[in-house]
This record gives structure tokens, sequence and C-alpha cells, in this order.
């Protein structure tokens, strides 16, 4: 009997790690081979690659390969137990494996979109690539044609979202869709709730759509009392007691469509004293902004005044409302007072945050930015002027906000300014100059976003009297500045807008 006839053979060896037989740049930077030695000890173990020895770390029964950077081609990676110091010939099996390192990223060329004008409206994406397996967009894929040529039908416009080609070993090449929602320059006024329920104030805004001296109307869903103005079927709005019907919200949509108007319905976001009050009662103390001993944080607003924008729930609600508005039929939602209170950040307290109120406030409008869109309307936030300059004070980074947004609604009221800022000596008695400089800083603040700039101006009086000639010079400026339309605001509904050459 010889000693080899009585020897037990080992088990034979188990390669695993490769994630398929064709491996991208990102798999081929992150691949680990491993070679489990079953009844072999692992130090024996000798390893290949191409015909050439490579090393190998022992963890264990296993040893482990991570072979980096490889060129492109076909490529063999072999394991077996080497003859014993007898001379004894292992008999159970080594282990190999043949893949191929495919580096090479798929070409894409993609068609933006155009002749979009709402996101109620579907898309064909059209494009062309070689080398990809499939394209897609979010979770929408198609598999090219023999051409490389491929079209995917979307519900709506996905400004913003990559589309994406996928070749057999992973690697990708995406280019973002820039088209953006085609709508000639908003002329709009901003109406409440009570306002449009008033006979004769509905009939003035209604004269100027006649008129052509307007093409848009925002509406207001929730105003700076938190009260929503028409029977919302948000569970938390009715619950609250904020849902409050002075005004049917569908017959408004449907009279104002009807005269090829386009309503944007206003949402005052975080100024809430309604909800903020219902919650506090209600045992929800988190929901509301906080000072320091716990207690709700008291502003010029009142002593319960601002909801927290760092809460779920809160979030929740408004973009619910949001979402219902643009259900129902509003082109566009805006969300105002969408930051913090004015004051110093040591007295606050946002229950629940784990990042600052600017991170916070842009991190709402990524978070309500889909299901607006896909309920059909736009999404834009208005932001104080001094935004642009100063967006630590109220928590509104406008380059941050703009990437969430189809546009930027700077409330730019030459009242609001001190003198000598942007260098205008008197602001709110040179409303042109004001206007201009101020908007062109918002200009530099968007670029590289979609985001449009769509001003608030001053139809009111405040310390100098503005009226057809100051609110003319306004929309003069915010045209000269490349804008694309104009609000204008008048806490009162009346309104000095004239036709004029820049309409």
């Amino acid at each position: 009997m010889t000693l080899s006839s009585v020897r037990t053979e080992p088990h034979g060896l188990t390669l695993s790690g490769l994630p398929s037989n064709y491996v991208g740049s990102a798999a081929l930077s992150a691949m680990t081979l491993r070679v489990d030695a079953g009844d072999n000890d692992p130090h024996a173990l000798r390893l290949e690659l191409d015909g050439h020895p490579v090393d190998g770390a022992v963890d264990g029964n296993t040893v482990v390969y991570r072979p980096g950077a490889l060129p492109d081609g076909e490529h063999k990676f072999t394991a077996e137990i080497p003859p014993d110091f007898l001379g004894f010939l292992r008999t159970g099996p080594g282990a190999s494996e043949t893949f191929t390192v495919d580096t090479e990223a798929p070409t894409l060329e993609l068609t933006q979109p155009t002749g979009i004008t709402s996101y109620r409206q579907p898309v064909t994406l059209r494009g062309k690539t070689t080398g990809a397996e499939r394209v897609s967009v979010g979770a929408q894929s198609v598999t090219p044609a023999d051409d490389g040529s491929f079209e995917i039908d979307l519900p709506r416009a996905q400004t913003g979202a990559d589309v994406v080609a996928v070749d057999a070993a992973g690697n990708q090449t995406a280019e973002a869709i820039t088209a953006t929602i085609e709508q000639p320059p908003i002329k709009a006024v901003h109406v409440t709730a009570y306002g449009w329920s008033d006979d004769g104030l509905r009939e003035d805004v209604l004269d100027m759509a006649r008129d052509g001296r307007i093409n848009t109307v925002q509406l207001d869903i929730k105003d700076e009392d938190g009260v929503v103005g028409y029977d919302s079927r948000v569970p938390l709005a009715r619950e609250s007691g904020a849902a409050t019907p002075i005004y049917d919200a569908p017959a408004a949509l449907r009279q104002l469509h009807d005269m090829n108007i386009r309503v944007v319905g206003r949402i005052v976001a975080f100024r809430d004293k309604t909800m903020a009050e219902w919650a506090w009662q209600h045992g929800h103390s988190d929901w509301v902004i906080q000072n320091p001993s716990g207690q709700p944080y008291a502003s010029k607003y009142g002593p319960i005044a601002f909801t927290n924008f760092a809460d779920p729930q809160i979030r929740r609600y408004n973009i619910d409302l949001a979402v219902e508005g643009a259900k129902l039929g509003f082109d566009g939602i805006m969300y105002d007072y969408i930051r913090r209170p004015d004051g110093a950040l040591t007295q606050m307290q946002f229950p629940g945050s784990t990042e600052s109120p600017t991170v916070s406030i842009a991190e709402f409008l990524r978070e309500s930015r889909d299901p607006v869109r896909d309920a059909g309307a736009e999404q834009s936030a208005a932001v104080f002027g001094i935004a642009s300059t100063r967006p630590e004070e109220i928590a509104q980074d406008i380059p941050a906000m703009a990437k969430y947004v189809d546009y930027i609604a700077p409330m730019v009221y030459p009242s609001h300014w001190n003198a000598g800022e942007y260098g205008v000596a008197n602001p709110n008695s040179q409303p042109y100059d004001i206007t201009l400089r101020s908007l062109q800083d918002f200009h530099a603040q968007t670029q590289g976003t979609a985001a449009k700039v769509v001003p608030w101006l001053q139809d009111f009086s405040l310390g100098v009297g503005y009226g057809p000639g100051e609110v003319r010079a306004q929309i003069d400026a915010a045209k000269a500045a490349g804008t694309n339309g104009f609000f204008l605001w008048s806490p009162t509904v009346h309104y000095h807008l004239t036709a004029g050459p820049t309409d």
C-alpha cells in the first residue's frame, strides 16, 4: 500500500466576488476576489492572474485578492493548491474564472424636449447612444434600437433629472434634462381668499384679465394666519380648523381657466398661527419653533406664529395642501414664508433638526418638488430681497433653493430696502434703480440652475406714495433685468396696473 493510496483528498476551492463576466470601471475599483480554501491550508494557495503569480491576503480560511486597475480586455484568475512537499498532487479541483474588463462608457446624445407648457403634459424623450444596453430616467428604462436610437415616454417633464445610458459592464453616461416649462412672461396680481370672495374686488381682477393687463392670478391657498381659504380635504387642515370655505376653489379655477388665465396658489408655509396654536394645545410641541426655555418662540407676528420647518408632520401638511391644490387645477404652487423667523438663532430651537435652518429649508423644497410636479403644478418660492446677499439672516440660500423650483420670486419692494443699498441713495423714491440692481443680483444667484426669476413688485404706499408711475417703473426695471415677468402685491387687492409697451 502506498502513502498516496490512503491520503484523504481535500475539498476543492471555491471562488467568489466576480460581479459578472463583464466588469466595468466602478465594479473593477471595488472588486474583491475571495477564494475559500475548503479543507486546504489557505497559506498554501497559489494565485495567478493571466498566468502571472499574484499575492492575496489570508483572512481566516479565505484568501482575498483585490486586482485594482486592469487594462480592458479578457483576463483569467486562477487559484490552486500546488503539490505537497512529498510531490503528491492534490486531486481536489482548483478554481478559475475568465472575465472581461470594459471601462469605456457608452456615448449618449439627448435631444432636449421642447414645447412643454405644463407638468400635466406627457413628454417623449429622444436620443441616441452607442454601447448601451439600456437607457433610463428614474425607474423607467428602455432598450435602444439596433442603431442606438431610443424613446422614453414620461408622464411629465422631468426637469433636473438625469437620462442614464448603461452598458453590459455597468459603465454609465448621464445627461441632465434641462428643458423647462415654456410660458410667456407672467403678469400677475395677488388676490387673497377674502378678496376673491368680494364681488367688487374679484370683478376688478377679472377686468384686468379681460383687458390683457394680466395673464395670471395668484390666489391664496393658505394665508399668513394659517387659514386655508376653501373647503380643503386635507385631514390636518380640517382637524385643526384651518379649512375655511371663504371661496369655492374649483369654481374660481374654472372661471379663470375659461379666460385662459393661469392660477398660482400661494401657501404661506411656516408662518402659521392657526397650526402653531392648535399643535401646542394638542400635545404637538415639536411642531412649533421654540425659545431656549422650551416655550413657543415669540416674534413680531405674535407670541406663537411659526411652525417648525424641520418637523416631518409640518412639512407633510404643507406638501399635502400643495398637492391638493395642484390636483384641483392650480397651475403653480408658490411657497411664501418659507424661512425661519427674524431674530437671533441663539434664541430659537427647532426640535428634531439635524441640520442648519438654511439647509433644512432647501431640503423642504427638494422633498416637495416631485409630489407637486407629479400632481401637475410648477413649484416656486417667494423669498426676501435680502436673501441674495444675506442668506443666513432668514435661512434662504438662493442657489440651494433654486435647484428645486421652477422660479424664484424675490420680494424686491423698494420700500423694504435701506438707504444706500445697491448704491441707491433712496430706494423707495427710486423704484426703477433698486428693482433693476437687486434683480441683477438674483439672476447671478440662480445661474447654473433651471430656475427663472419672477419678482414680487410693490403696489402699495409705505413712506412714499405709489401709483401707476411707480408700478410701471418697477415693471420696466424687471424686464430690463431679464426676468420672466412679475407679481404685483397689494394687501388691499387694489392695483394701479395700466397697459404699457413693456407688457
